[in-house]
């Protein structure tokens, strides 16, 4: 069995996290032979550095660009010419290598590219042929969420047998960085407590538009901030204008990447964690703050919605007003329904209590012997 982890290259993304944990999970299983590989040239020597325990690793060079153009019109080369024999393999990415007998799982996080493609990165935008192309050739479809599996159904054309959805696990909690969060963040004397939002910025976390809604109710808390952790993307110019408008920017602190104890005491000392997303496929940062016991106020995106059920404060997206509002009452101590936030953190802690990576693992498995069954009933000119 042969997983890309690629993601785990360079600055880990929601996906690099996936890669992670899924590799993890599956490690510790025992009953599955587990390698992993990346599709890169230039870090091709880097990987076996950063795999989990139980991985092994080992392949010939495959250089990124030349490989994806050639995907995109054939079915050559066949991973096993870089890998050697295997029985099925997880492209983890929107991408998954053709093969000579193995069976094929590719993993759709979400159908941003379709859904919204004015806010993707150009080099993405072949995702979805790469996926189509995938599934008319036999390869099973896993998505995070029900709710991208419908997509995937309705948007991209594949026959509802051939996806399957499994959902995420919280990633276990890291030791808490011993210096409190006012350190770490260089918060101001006067800020007592902070809104928490994590994210990479680009135009579909929205975060002008959380910086618009702080702003709202911002004279009305003047003890509290609004603390952006993640590192530039191409959305950056946005928020910098959202950020040039905003009346209390002094009251706005934005952080790179942050990860491992650091993040986990930043998280669990916040006042509640915003997630203005306009589109998503899971939604983690939020399943974390409930496992951390942190009130979360979100946008009603399908998947999130999936994920949090009943748990969290949904309001419609790119609703500034809306949102302005449940913050504010987050931060007074309700929900906007009357419900105490109190009671919101004990539901969030038993929702998040549900998404275990064991079972993704579980899941993750059941579907590599399906690729493989399918493949080698095909092989064998079986129905």
């Amino acid at each position: 069995m042969a997983l890309e982890a690629t993601p785990l290259l360079g600055t880990p993304t929601g996906v690099g996290r996936f890669c992670r944990l899924a590799l993890e999970a599956l490690a510790a299983r025992g009953d599955v032979a587990l390698r992993a590989f990346a599709v890169t040239w230039r870090r091709r020597g880097e990987l076996a550095a950063v795999l989990p325990p139980g991985v092994g690793a080992g392949q010939r060079a495959m250089p990124a660009r030349p490989l994806h153009a050639a995907w995109r019109v054939v079915d050559r080369p066949v991973l096993e010419h870089f890998l050697g024999p295997l029985d099925c393999v997880h492209g983890t990415n929107f991408v998954v290598p053709p093969t000579a007998r193995a069976g094929r799982v590719v993993t759709v996080h979400d159908l941003t590219t379709l859904r919204f493609p004015e806010l993707c990165h150009p080099a993405t935008l072949g995702f979805p042929a790469l996926v189509r192309k995938a599934a008319a050739r036999g390869a099973l479809v896993h998505t995070p969420t029900a709710a991208v599996a419908e997509e995937v159904v309705a948007l991209l054309g594949v026959p509802a047998e051939q996806v399957a959805a499994v959902p995420h696990g919280v990633p276990p909690a890291p030791a808490l960085d011993p210096r409190p969060a006012r350190q770490l963040l260089g918060l101001e004397p006067a800020v007592e407590r902070y809104v928490l939002a994590v994210g990479t910025v680009e135009p579909r976390k929205d975060l002008p538009g959380l910086v618009a809604a702080f702003d709202e109710i911002a004279a009305a808390h003047p003890e509290t901030a609004l603390v952006l952790v993640g590192p530039d993307g191409w959305g950056s110019e946005a928020l910098a204008d959202a950020l040039a408008r905003a009346r209390h920017r002094e009251r706005v602190r934005r952080l790179g990447y942050l990860e491992g104890p650091a993040l986990a005491r930043v998280l669990a000392e916040a006042a509640c964690l915003a997630y203005p997303s306009r589109y998503e496929g899971f939604g983690l940062p939020p399943l974390e703050a409930l496992a951390a016991g942190v009130p979360v106020v979100a946008t009603a995106v399908p998947a999130v919605a999936e994920v949090v059920g009943e748990a969290a404060v949904l309001v419609p997206v790119g609703d500034v007003s809306a949102l302005a509002h449940a913050l504010d009452r987050v931060l007074d101590g309700w929900t906007p329904e009357g419900r105490p936030v109190g009671a919101m953190v004990e539901a969030g802690r038993a929702r998040a209590a549900e998404f275990r990576w064991d079972r993704t693992a579980e899941g993750l498995v059941a579907l590599y012997r399906r690729a493989a069954a399918s493949r080698a009933g095909a092989r064998a000119g079986r129905p």
